[in-house]
């Protein structure tokens, strides 16, 4: 048998409608880095942030540059003399031969320990105040076969007084201390009272009276000119 021919006769299609809207498809793969775009335009500043915490302490520096010792400056002005110390201080006891002083008079110290300034007068048995100010006296009195009274005397006013009421043959001792305050002139000394004499003396034991100044009333200052 021969070939068949078809012969197709082309008919032209007229358009249609459009069709719904369809499903949206899968995302695609990345596609290729695009080129670099041009530097755009400064931003403005931004505004301040929180004060940082303090830095590590850095490391030394190194030595500065020495430099020259200045001149020798101008001499001062001349200073004030200074105050010449004002000294007084006594301290006197009682000889053997003193023992129970009579009532009523001065204690005769005739035994010296010191009177450098001679302001302890040993034949009145007074001391005589020749700087104003305030003046420390003591006196320890060994005290035996009777008792004893006794008092600091100040111009003739009995200023301190104190007692032993000891008999027989045992020792004892009565002291005391006060701070007074006197003026030029006065005159200090130490008396028993009322026949209670019983300070003594010996090779080994003592009866003391003593004194010092402890700080005067003025304190001049001299100038040089």
């Amino acid at each position: 048998k021969g070939p068949i021919i078809v012969l197709l006769h082309y008919f032209p299609y007229l358009a249609g409608d459009f069709g719904s809207k369809g499903e949206r498809g899968e995302i695609g793969s990345q596609g290729v880095k695009g080129d670099s775009g041009v530097k755009g335009e400064p931003g403005q500043n931004g505004t301040a942030g929180e004060k940082g915490e303090p830095g590590k302490e850095g490391p030394a520096g190194p030595p500065g540059v020495a430099v020259e010792i200045g001149p020798k400056g101008d001499k001062g002005d001349k200073g004030e003399c200074g105050v010449p110390q004002k000294r007084s201080a006594f301290s006197v006891g009682i000889s053997p031969r003193k023992s129970f002083p009579p009532s009523g008079f001065p204690i005769r110290f005739d035994k010296v320990f010191y009177n450098e300034e001679n302001h302890f007068n040993v034949t009145s048995s007074s001391f005589t105040c020749i700087h104003a100010g305030v003046y420390v006296f003591s006196f320890h009195i060994t005290v035996r076969n009777q008792p004893l009274r006794a008092t600091l005397v100040v111009n003739g006013s009995r200023r301190v007084r104190t007692r032993d009421s000891l008999y027989g043959q045992d020792i004892d001792q009565a002291s005391t201390l006060v701070v007074l305050r006197l003026a030029v002139g006065d005159q200090v000394w130490m008396e028993t009272l009322r026949d209670w004499n019983g300070a003594y003396a010996s090779n080994d034991d003592d009866s003391i009276f003593s004194g010092f100044l402890l700080y005067s009333d003025t304190m001049p200052i001299f100038t040089i000119n």
